[in-house]
């Protein structure tokens, strides 16, 4: 059912998204050309781009817009995101075949993020210079090559490595897209597409569960991975053939140097630093604890089997995915009536922490399931902020403020998922690869402790900055 309400959702508000108005009138051959040809926008000016979306019919616009533009980056970060998760449902054959420890495990894991984190800057600065379609098919290539050094690895140096490659080659596809949707899209309309596109990366997460436990039976962990190369590679494929060229007048034209002071602007803003330490530690935290931790957690605290575990984790997933949908469009409307989509990402990512004090208190049985859905609707909710960073500041500089905003949340992640498991490692084993409820607690409440300051952090800058806004409008 998630399949077609996803398709349904992009036909419904696609005919609002374009930033030109839309009159039907006679189709110019330029226009005609455009269609005729699919996705073949290449040659485009700006001025032809608003000429074609007044002019279109609205059934073609709906379906160029998923086919040339959501479509290409929602496989892209399907991909990513399933390549991101898939260890919480692998970790028990990892740990199996490798022997490996909880620490050790935690760094495996998580040297996707170092690379995914290192990535951001100057990726930032290649997104606002050339087409980000171009640069994330090129990317992807690296990730497929990661891919299949992890599938025929037999070291803990391989798989290491090979996870590293995957993050470097998945870094750009969520930012790629964010960026081209400023390009493409009204600034109103951010918030609900960077839901749509984040609910592809939870279809990944969905995939990453259940499906991935159930092609074990066929395969193992090594074909899940020789599988995600193929898919990586025709990903690739499909960007470059399909995505259109940005508009000329919208490719930047600074030199590196002009680049460089626009970063050095946005990391120097106090509204950056704002909303930057909140929205980090509560999508690090999210991810770090989903992608990784989760399942361990469910086997040795939840007393789940295998396959219960994976169930539960794609509950958790299918939270995501309407979270993403749900909290985009929510932002959308609630602005248009006075309430910014910061306070409403700000409250949810306060529910959020509340979810994870529950965890940490350990449920009863028959609210596990329900914890760990609410754990995935509210850990959403941190990703509106990006949203509210590319409204702030000038188009030109979207690329880098959210690839800013991206190396500060994969940094995190990284840094809390190997804290994780050095903590879990502090208690002794239980049993061969299982923990005492204490050495989560103490994880997961050092990550929730770090969330908490933060909050304090954000109300506290806040009602700072809508002072001097309100000083400043006398």
């Amino acid at each position: 059912m998630i399949g077609p309400l996803y398709v349904t959702l992009l036909a419904d508000e696609s005919a609002n998204l374009f930033r030109s108005p839309r009159s039907v009138t006679a189709i110019t051959p330029t226009v005609y050309r455009l269609f005729s040809t699919q996705c073949e926008w290449h040659s485009l000016t700006l001025r032809e781009h608003h000429q074609a979306t007044t002019l279109l019919d609205s059934n073609l616009t709906r379906r160029h817009l998923f086919l040339c533009i959501l479509f290409p980056f929602a496989l892209g970060y399907y991909l990513s995101y399933l390549a991101r998760v898939v260890n919480a449902v692998l970790a028990p054959d990892l740990i199996a075949e490798l022997s490996l420890d909880p620490d050790t495990l935690g760094l495996m894991t998580a040297s996707y993020f170092v690379t995914f984190a290192a990535a951001q800057l100057p990726l930032g600065m290649l997104l606002d210079r050339y087409n980000p379609a171009r640069i994330e098919a090129g990317l992807l290539l690296i990730a497929a090559a990661g891919a299949l050094l992890f599938a025929f690895g037999n070291t803990t140096w391989d798989l290491i490595i090979g996870r590293g490659l995957i993050g470097l080659g998945v870094s750009a596809c969520l930012m790629a897209a964010f960026k081209t949707f400023t390009v493409w899209f009204k600034p109103e309309k951010l918030p609900l597409l960077n839901g749509v596109i984040l609910a592809s990366g939870g279809l990944g997460a969905l995939t990453a569960t259940a499906p991935v436990q159930a092609a074990l039976t066929l395969t193992d962990w090594r074909g899940v991975f020789i599988l995600l190369a193929g898919l990586m590679m025709v990903s690739s494929i499909t960007l470059f053939l399909l995505v259109p060229n940005q508009p000329t007048e919208s490719t930047t034209k600074e030199t590196l140097q002009g680049q460089v002071e626009g970063l050095r602007s946005i990391l120097t803003d106090r509204f950056f630093w704002m909303i930057a330490p909140l929205t980090m530690l509560s999508q690090s935290s999210f991810i770090a604890i989903q992608s990784l931790w989760a399942g361990p957690w469910l086997q040795d605290i939840g007393q789940l089997e295998r396959a219960a575990m994976a169930d539960t984790l794609l509950i958790t997933a299918a939270a995501m995915v309407a979270g993403f949908l749900i909290m985009g469009t929510l932002a959308e409307r609630l602005a248009r009536i006075g309430l910014p989509p910061i306070l409403l990402s700000a409250g949810g990512m306060l529910l959020f922490q509340l979810i994870q004090l529950l965890i940490i208190l350990e449920p009863a049985e028959q609210a596990l399931s329900l914890t760990w859905l609410a754990f995935g609707f509210f850990g959403t909710t941190g990703i509106i902020q990006y949203a509210v960073l590319s409204q702030h500041y000038p188009r030109h500089l979207a690329g880098r403020v959210n690839t800013a905003m991206n190396l500060l949340v994969f940094v995190s992640i990284f840094l809390l998922q190997y804290t994780i498991g050095i903590i879990i490692n502090l208690w002794p084993e239980v049993a061969p690869g299982r923990y005492l409820g204490i050495a989560y607690q103490a994880a997961f409440g050092f990550v929730l402790l770090l969330q908490a300051t933060a909050f304090i952090w954000f109300s506290w800058s806040y009602y700072r900055h809508k002072q001097i806004r309100e000083l400043n409008d006398r």
